[in-house]
């Protein structure tokens, strides 16, 4: 159907085809709540589902009961990158820099799509992003110092 910017103004105006559509995506939006364990490193969430280019609201919790004590965060990757990114954040060199253990966030990295801060017991951050427009399985992890290789899930993106 080819429409003409008149057409298209008289379907906005009268609060259908497009704009209608424009609105129910934009009230589309995924929340989802991933809360670093209590006691071991680990997130309660290992997967959760979003729909291709949708909105997400994605909230971090390190719980303040925590007995661990342990800061954690969270960053989101590439598909099949997650082996690559344990690696660099697991990097021993990283080890004898300050910012780096008070701030693991592999800044600049082409493999990382979104992180939150690292966030101390009792402290928790929202992301706001859009879902990638290619589906497919997004690993999430902690970049904290030895947290990655077992603090880690699935972000599945679908069509």
């Amino acid at each position: 159907m080819k429409l003409t910017a008149k057409t298209l103004s008289l379907l906005l105006a009268a609060g259908l085809g497009f704009g209608a559509a424009v609105s129910a995506l934009a009230q589309d939006v995924a929340e989802v709540t991933i809360t670093a364990d209590k006691i071991q490193l680990a997130y309660d969430t290992k997967e959760f589902s979003v729909k291709a280019g949708q909105k997400v609201k994605l909230t971090l919790v390190n719980p303040a009961d925590s007995q661990n004590l342990q800061p954690h965060n969270l960053l989101i990757i590439k598909p099949g990158k997650l082996g690559a990114m344990i690696a660099v954040v697991n990097d021993p060199s990283k080890l004898s820099n300050p910012n780096w253990i008070t701030n693991p966030i592999p800044e600049g990295d082409e493999n990382m799509l979104h992180h939150t801060k690292l966030l101390k017991p009792g402290e928790k951050e929202t992301l706001e992003f859009t879902a990638p427009e290619e589906a497919g399985d997004y690993p999430f992890l902690c970049s904290y110092i030895g947290h990655a290789a077992i603090m880690n899930g699935l972000m599945k993106v679908t069509k």
